[in-house]
């Protein structure tokens, strides 16, 4: 029971960190217009989101 528990946690942990990652990137590319350091930043933050999922679900 308890490795069914936490099965569902993490997928929720990982579900959230897919949609910050979303969010990241779509509001960091709207970034780069107006403030390129800002957008880069989150545009990177987005992706080393998307890349620590894939290697917590491979």
């Amino acid at each position: 029971m308890k490795g069914l528990i936490l099965s569902k946690f993490v997928s929720a942990v990982l579900a959230i960190t897919m949609l910050a990652a979303a969010l990241l990137l779509i509001f960091g590319l709207r970034a780069l217009r107006t403030d390129r350091k800002r957008g880069l930043l989150m545009t990177a933050c987005g992706l080393v989101f998307v890349i620590n999922v894939l290697i917590w679900t491979v």
